[in-house]
């Protein structure tokens, strides 16, 4: 299993993702506007992605992929089959059951969910009515991770790296729908978008294992020894996930007491934040933890250190230049994204100044999604929960700290800092456990990333100077600005890099040619 290849595969329709997800949000917005629809539609998408989030995601990885993995590596390819076939019939078996009963007592729901929608029957009816038809995704979307653990475990990434690709069209295609047959109902179609986009994501999987050979049998549902140890590692991994849910929350509950608009910085802010840390995090924890946890059911300790060496400088190698342009540049990246109409230039300062804040903290966020799959592959999910409990103390008390002299910046800030406390701490244990050296090499290289970076903030902030960023107007000078902040800043980061020795192209071309081993 090549990691950098996973991670190039990963990090690539990853962004395809990320960029799709833009124009969806952006023609949603103009399908649906800021009414009742949209109100109704907008709390019927976070119900079913709230589940995901907390449990079919990364909870749910981090208990499934490294048992499975370590069955295949272990006891071979039937076995770790048998133990998925089980664990799809009660996976399964449980979501029906749970979408059963949320979809007869949605009204409940909705009146918890959304009490201030009660006064109002006729949004409250709709957002009753589309919940019903956007809920079955999360039994689509939890599918959609136990196929692909299975496939980003026997080193198959495309698939399921391209599964989100397909609701982002889903809901563009719901949304022109909607636009060019308003009578249809924009918040139905686009509902109907979410699970017809679910269905989608499960066909394609399906597809996928089907080639592979691994498509899971059919079976009555039983609590086997290896069902059973997943469901053992997946509470504690489904605590940490509401642990970080229960973070945003703080979050939204401190900036509600703010004035009107800081919940909107924040929100476009961590937008923009999001990119690089769902390209470069979220591909290195995925392609990651199956890696790990074969090597180390296979012993090979000293394997695992390397990959988890190459991950972190992996990581570094995108995210220190990522998270400098964003500090450097972040007015002239809300600007052209954001603003026009409504969104004017004092929703551009203060939104860029929260981005500010976010992107010191992005190094520590995707170093968390590469220190926790040391734990994960070693079936230790307490440890991570454990972290994210002081991370989410810590986000309290410099949240209540910053928030009387920044505002909502100081809140950006708080986030940021407890970031580094839980990346550090992860890092910290995971070397006085044993489990993690950085290697020579590692030691060699990340001073000279940092310094490369260095250099190539410099150049922005010599670039903005030159070109007055701060005064530019209109949409195509703005764009076009930051096309050259871009190119040039790559490109000075790219000849820095080479130059003092951070990376090398050459060595980079041999990671991503070389072959994986077979599986046994």
């Amino acid at each position: 299993m090549n990691l950098v290849r996973a991670f190039a595969t990963v990090s690539g329709l990853t962004a395809v993702s990320r960029v799709l997800g833009y124009g969806r949000d952006v023609l949603i917005a103009a399908a649906l506007g800021a009414g009742v629809p949209a109100d109704a539609f907008f709390v019927a998408f976070k119900l079913p992605n709230f589940f995901r989030r907390l449990f079919a995601e990364g909870a749910f990885a981090a208990a499934f992929v490294p048992v499975f993995a370590r069955s295949l590596e272990g006891e071979g390819r039937e076995e770790a089959r048998r133990l998925a076939d089980q664990t799809l019939a009660v996976l399964a078996s449980v979501l029906l059951v749970l979408v059963l009963v949320v979809e007869i007592a949605m009204p409940v729901l909705i009146s918890v969910m959304a009490p201030g929608f009660t006064d109002d029957p006729e949004k409250f009816t709709l957002t009753v009515a589309l919940t019903r038809i956007t809920f079955p995704y999360l039994l689509l979307v939890s599918l959609v991770a136990l196929f692909g653990g299975m496939l980003t475990s026997s080193g198959r990434f495309a698939a399921f790296a391209a599964a989100p690709i397909l609701l982002n069209l889903a809901l563009i295609a719901a949304a022109l729908v909607a636009r060019a047959s308003p009578e249809l109902g924009a918040g139905h179609a686009l509902a109907w978008g979410v699970s017809l986009g679910g269905v989608a994501q499960l066909l394609l999987l399906i597809v996928a294992l089907r080639r592979a050979g691994l498509m899971p049998r059919v079976v009555l549902p039983r609590l086997t020894p290896g069902v059973k140890k997943i469901l053992v590692l997946f509470g504690p991994a489904a605590f940490g996930a509401g642990i970080v849910q229960i973070n945003l929350l703080v979050d939204q509950f401190i900036a509600s007491f703010l004035p009107t608009g800081a919940i909107s910085y924040l929100y476009y802010a961590d937008r923009i934040n999001q990119l690089p840390l769902g390209v470069i995090g979220i591909a290195v924890g995925t392609a990651l933890l199956p890696l790990l946890s074969r090597q180390i059911e296979a012993g090979d300790e000293s394997g695992a250190n390397d990959s988890q060496s190459r991950a972190v400088e992996l990581v570094m190698l995108f995210c220190l230049p990522s998270a400098a342009a964003l500090t450097v540049i972040a007015r002239p990246i809300i600007s052209a994204l954001f603003e026009r109409g409504a969104f004017d230039a004092a929703t551009t300062d203060a939104s860029a100044a929260a981005l500010v804040a976010f992107a010191v903290g992005l190094p520590a966020y995707v170093l968390i999604k590469v220190f926790a799959p040391g734990f994960f592959a070693r079936q230790d999910t307490r440890t991570p929960v454990k972290i994210a409990a002081v991370g989410l103390v810590t986000n309290i008390a410099l949240n209540l700290v910053f928030i009387w002299y920044l505002a909502h910046v100081g809140i950006a800030l708080a986030t940021a800092l407890a970031a580094w406390v839980n990346g550090g701490l992860l890092c910290w244990v995971l070397i006085r456990r044993g489990h993690f050296h950085p290697d020579a090499r590692l030691k060699r290289r990340l001073p000279r990333i940092l310094l490369a970076s260095g250099v190539m903030t410099v150049a922005l902030w010599l670039m903005s100077w030159a070109m007055q960023a701060d005064r530019l107007q209109g949409g195509m000078e703005e764009g076009a600005a930051l096309a050259a902040f871009v190119l040039g800043g790559g490109a000075v980061y790219a000849l820095a890099g080479h130059l003092l020795g951070a990376f090398s192209l050459r060595e980079i071309k041999a990671m991503m040619t070389r072959r994986r081993k077979p599986a046994a």
